[in-house]
C-alpha cells in the first residue's frame, strides 16, 4: 500500500490521474472502474484536462462501482446520470462502453449477478478508482461486509444515507438500498487508486492504512492488495503521523 500526500484535493486528483493514465497505458484491456461521490471529482477533472491536452481515452471501457435501487436513470443523483455527467462526457468515453448496475431491475439479485458476469466477461478491471466513506466503506460495502462478497444488493447504513443526503432534498429522498460491487470484486482489480480529502475522512484513512485488517473497516482489506495507492490531502492524512508529502 502506497501513500501519496499532496498539497490539496486538486493536487491529489492530479497525482491520482497521472497514475490512472500510466496503468491504463500499460494494460491491454483498458477497463476502468468508476467511483462516484465527491472524493473522485478532482481526479476526473484532472483526467479531463489530460484529454483536452491530447490524451485519448475513447477506447476505455468502464464499470461503475454501484447504483441506488429505486432511482430512475434520469434522476440527477442516480449514478447513471452522474457517471455520464462527471466521467463519460468529460473524458470522451463512449456511452455504450460504460456499464452501471441496474437499480430499477425487477430482481436486483439477478441484476447484480449479471453485472458481476459482465465484469468477468470484460476480462476484469485494470484500474479501480475508489473513494472512502467516513465509516470505512468502499463502494457501498458497509462495515461488516464479507471479504468474499461479490456484486449484490445491500442496505445502506443510516450514517451513509445522512452523509449522502446533501445531494438530495431531504434524508427521506435518499434510497435505502443499492447494488454494489463486492469487496472481493473490488480486490480483483489489477490496480486500485483511492482518493480522499478532508478531516472527515481522517479516521477512516488511519484505520484503513494503519489499523487491523478487518471486515469492520472494509477499506482496511485493501492492505492485502498488491497494487493500491492512497492519494490524500493533508487533512485526510492528518492522523497518519509522519508521511512524506508530494507536491
Amino acid at each position: 500500500m502506497r501513500i501519496v500526500v499532496s498539497a490539496g484535493p486538486e493536487e491529489a486528483g492530479e497525482a491520482a490521474a497521472d497514475l490512472v493514465l500510466q496503468r491504463l497505458s500499460a494494460s491491454s484491456g483498458r477497463v476502468l472502474g468508476v467511483a462516484t461521490g465527491s472524493s473522485p471529482r478532482p481526479l476526473y477533472r484532472a483526467l479531463a484536462a489530460s484529454v483536452r491536452a491530447g490524451a485519448d481515452l475513447s477506447d476505455v471501457r468502464g464499470f461503475a462501482l454501484d447504483e441506488y435501487i429505486g432511482l430512475s436513470r434520469a434522476h440527477p443523483e442516480s449514478y447513471h446520470s452522474i457517471v455520464e455527467r462527471d466521467v463519460a462526457a468529460p473524458l470522451g468515453l463512449r456511452p455504450e462502453a460504460i456499464r452501471v448496475p441496474d437499480g430499477r431491475a425487477a430482481d436486483p439479485t439477478v441484476a447484480a449477478a449479471d453485472y458481476e458476469a459482465a465484469i468477468a466477461g470484460a476480462g476484469g478491471i485494470d484500474v479501480q478508482i475508489l473513494g472512502i466513506g467516513a465509516n470505512g466503506h468502499i463502494g457501498f460495502n458497509e462495515p461488516g461486509s464479507p471479504r468474499g462478497s461479490r456484486t449484490r444488493m445491500v442496505r445502506l447504513e443510516e450514517s451513509t444515507r445522512r452523509a449522502n443526503s446533501r445531494f438530495f432534498r431531504s434524508l427521506d429522498d435518499v434510497p435505502t438500498h443499492a447494488i454494489t460491487q463486492g469487496v472481493s470484486t473490488i480486490l480483483e482489480a489489477r490496480s486500485i487508486v483511492l482518493i480522499a480529502s478532508g478531516e472527515a475522512k481522517a479516521v477512516a484513512v488511519r484505520r484503513s492504512v494503519q489499523g487491523a485488517w478487518t471486515e469492520d473497516v472494509p477499506a482496511s482489506l485493501l492492505q492485502g492488495h498488491g497494487d493500491v495507492t492512497f492519494f490524500l490531502d493533508p487533512a485526510a492524512a492528518s492522523l497518519l503521523g509522519r508521511v512524506p508529502a508530494k507536491a
